[in-house]
């Protein structure tokens, strides 16, 4: 773990309990657990295999979150951050790591059981997001792991499907660069206290005005490849979801100087429109 442990203070167990669960990031936990379920739900996997997908999924963002508040936890009580349940003492550092290893091995037999390929590629994905927390937080590659983690998504849904096929370039392509508006609107409205924890990602290099000028260009490429990605003529809807993501994407980043939440409010829902435009339109994943 990075640095010193942070203060403790005695807590009853409702107490650590809510800690726990609020140190693995609930938020995106719940949302990428969902747009799995929502891809599987598309692709018409039966209720056996949508739940592994489900749990699959759920466990390894638990794993992944809890990682990230125990690794973390260091220099975010030598920097003086707050709000945090591990740098605050809530629940230790050893309880939230014995809770991401315990999600970490569910994940391995949850994933297998979509099938070997589905499995593989989701593993794949978790270890990406592991190596972000441990290492590729603080570089320059920091957008490779969430990239590569949306990506995945699709793979895993459709691979779990029968017949395991493969899914179509435009999903994948998609979910790779909401991935990585995923990261630059999460980053933004900390950008400078984890500057000051020492963190030193891409949109930490590009300083606050920099990510939020560069925050719409995957926005908008991952609703123009869904848009126009898929073969035959594009519809009238499919371009006027376009249009409302290119305004949404354009005034987020804008909101952001005076709601620090904003340009990941609006990356939520072009992501949202991205979503209901793959599975309303009929354009298949496989």
């Amino acid at each position: 773990m990075d640095g010193a442990a942070p203060v403790t203070t005695a807590v009853r167990w409702p107490g650590r309990a809510a800690g726990l669960a609020l140190a693995c990031h609930p938020g995106p936990v719940v949302a990428v657990t969902a747009l799995a379920c929502a891809l599987a739900a598309g692709v018409g996997l039966s209720p056996g295999r949508f739940a592994l997908v489900g749990a699959a999924v759920l466990a390894g963002q638990l794993s992944v979150g809890w990682c990230n508040d125990a690794y973390d936890a260091g220099r975010d009580a030598r920097s003086g951050r707050r709000g945090k349940p591990v740098a605050d003492g809530v629940v230790s550092v050893r309880t939230v790591w014995g809770a991401a290893a315990v999600a970490g091995v569910l994940c391995v037999p949850l994933s297998l059981a979509c099938g070997l390929l589905a499995g593989t590629v989701h593993l794949a994905a978790v270890a990406a997001a592991w190596l972000y927390n441990l290492r590729l937080k603080a570089t320059v590659l920091s957008w490779l792991p969430y990239a590569v983690g949306f990506a995945a998504l699709p793979s895993l849904v459709t691979l779990a499907a029968p017949g395991a096929p493969w899914p179509r370039w435009w999903t994948v392509a998609a979910g790779a660069l909401l991935g990585v508006a995923a990261h630059l609107g999460d980053t933004l409205p900390d950008i400078e206290a984890d500057r000051a924890a020492g963190i030193r990602g891409l949109p930490h290099r590009l300083g606050a005005t920099g990510t939020r000028l560069l925050l719409p260009v995957p926005l908008l490429g991952a609703t123009a490849v869904l848009v126009l990605g898929p073969p035959g003529p594009v519809g009238t809807g499919a371009l006027a979801v376009l249009g409302l993501a290119g305004a949404v994407a354009l005034v987020g980043p804008v909101l952001g100087r005076w709601w620090r939440k904003a340009a990941l409010a609006g990356a939520v829902a072009v992501a949202a429109a991205d979503l209901a435009l793959l599975l309303v339109s009929g354009a298949a994943l496989t």
